[in-house]
């Protein structure tokens, strides 16, 4: 009897072994149902300076940065420079790209063909001079990860009386 208890047992212990076998998902597919998941249009935090990293809340925060980044491009373009040599152009859209090491580089974005090459040249060049000692901006975070980002900023040269 003790024997029967013994081998019943065994038997038990070896059918029940496949009850704990676990199924292990393929990590290629793991994967690729993580980053079906990410949106990759938005970060989980946006660039941010000195000025605005007391700030809690995200969406001022945001408005914070955004605010900060139109102002001092604005004051530091020489606001009186071009618009007395461009008095047509009233709001240049800069093109901002933060890069993961806080790098930023500015592009104009020009949106007709109003202005001639000679004058996109020497606006970029101003643009240039003028923003190459730009403050610290600390980049983008996504899922804990610095990320390269770019926004286009409108900067208002001539401003209505």
């Amino acid at each position: 009897m003790k024997k029967t208890i013994q081998l019943l047992f065994l038997l038990l212990a070896i059918q029940s072994c496949q009850y704990f076998e676990k199924q292990v998902p393929d990590e290629k597919e793991l994967l690729k149902q993580e980053l079906k998941k990410i949106n990759w249009d938005e970060v989980d935090e946006f660039p941010s300076v000195l000025q605005c990293d007391t700030i809690i809340d995200a969406a001022i925060k945001k408005q914070c940065f955004f605010d900060y980044m139109a102002q001092t491009i604005q004051e530091r373009i020489g606001i009186d420079t071009l618009r007395i040599e461009y008095p047509k152009i009233d709001t240049i859209n800069v093109k901002i790209t933060i890069n993961t090491d806080s790098s930023l580089q500015f592009e104009t974005q020009y949106t007709n063909d109003s202005i001639a090459l000679a004058d996109k040249t020497k606006i970029d060049s101003i643009l240039m001079s003028r923003l190459s000692d730009f403050p610290k901006v600390e980049p983008a975070i996504k899922r804990g990860v610095k990320v390269k980002t770019q926004f286009v900023l409108p900067v208002i040269i001539k401003m209505e009386k």
